[in-house]
């Protein structure tokens, strides 16, 4: 399309989760329940791993680094979605929406990677205990963060670069409760060629290396766990992993479904349904599932922190 015929828009409207008037008490009460107990969940992990010398360790760690993409990913959607529910102004200005873009697609591009770190940690716990904290310092974990963040904030800058260069006509009517390629690919009236081969390859590499990281990881983890000779030593190795395997699970398979699931089959209205359970009802699960698998160290650590009664 001639450039030079199109016009820019300031501001973005969405549509939000459903225009159902008897539909907004009961999605805004059940997601703001969730939103609260996703940001309860996830500060006070963060605060209890900070707090506790403990779990002062490198599984722990990560798993803060977990809590913290969490909460910062649902906290760049969560809030704006509540409000838009009851909204009858639901535009959020073109800068404001690259913003949102660029904050999300940062933590969730981190919270990939971050997986298939805390799945390396734990092949490192397993395959050779004696020698962990020594391969896992205080100065690689950090590096490997370090390396996390900046991939992902790398990764968020290509495509909200690509994103918001193009043009965007016709209605400025977003089909969505935020901001995400999709749907904004939808809108625009530019070659958007460019965009999806970016989503394939970025993001698919990413993910690729990522699944393929867990899986060698477990594979190890596996192999290392059937040379326990004790029942109860394997079952305790195994234990150690549950948490994490399920994170991975969940995460991985909601992210392959939502980027990568024929065109055919897609449609912005089932997106949207998925787009929930990734950006609220995922970071509220983790705490809550590596508080379920852990529950010896994450309970006595609660119980040293809080008063005797």
């Amino acid at each position: 399309m001639d450039q030079g015929n199109c016009s820019s828009f300031s501001k973005f409207i969405f549509l939000g989760i459903s225009n159902n008037p008897d539909m907004k008490l009961i999605l805004f009460t059940t997601f703001l329940l969730v939103y609260l107990t996703n940001l309860l969940a996830n500060l006070g992990m963060i605060i209890l791993i900070r707090l506790d010398s403990r779990l002062h360790t490198p599984m722990y760690f990560f798993l803060s680094h977990l809590s913290f993409c969490d909460l910062c990913y649902s906290t760049a959607i969560g809030p704006r979605m509540l409000v838009d529910i009851f909204a009858t102004d639901r535009s959020i200005p073109f800068y404001g929406c690259a913003l949102q873009f660029f904050i999300s697609c940062i933590f969730v591009d981190s919270e990939c990677l971050l997986l298939a770190v805390m799945a390396f940690d734990r092949y490192k716990a397993i395959s050779n205990p004696l020698l962990y904290t020594v391969n896992m310092s205080s100065r690689v974990c950090s590096l490997l963060m370090a390396g996390v963040y900046l991939v992902g904030m790398t990764d968020s800058l290509i495509h909200t670069s690509l994103t918001f260069r193009l043009c965007f006509c016709g209605s400025n009517e977003i089909n969505h409760f935020f901001c995400d390629i999709p749907p904004l690919l939808f809108l625009s009236c530019s070659n958007t060629q460019i965009n999806e081969l970016a989503l394939f390859t970025i993001f698919g590499f990413l993910e690729l290396s990522t699944i393929s990281g867990v899986l060698v990881s477990y594979c190890y983890i596996i192999s290392s766990v059937l040379k326990i000779r004790s029942a109860e030593g394997r079952f305790k190795a195994f234990s150690t992993c549950t948490s994490h395997f399920t994170a991975v699970a969940i995460f991985q398979g909601t992210m392959l479904f939502m980027y990568f699931r024929p065109s055919s089959s897609y449609s912005l209205d089932e997106d949207k349904m998925t787009s929930l359970f990734y950006t609220l009802v995922i970071p509220m699960l983790n705490p809550l599932i590596y508080s379920l698998f852990r529950n010896k160290d994450v309970m006595a650590a609660l119980r040293k922190l809080l008063p005797k009664r």
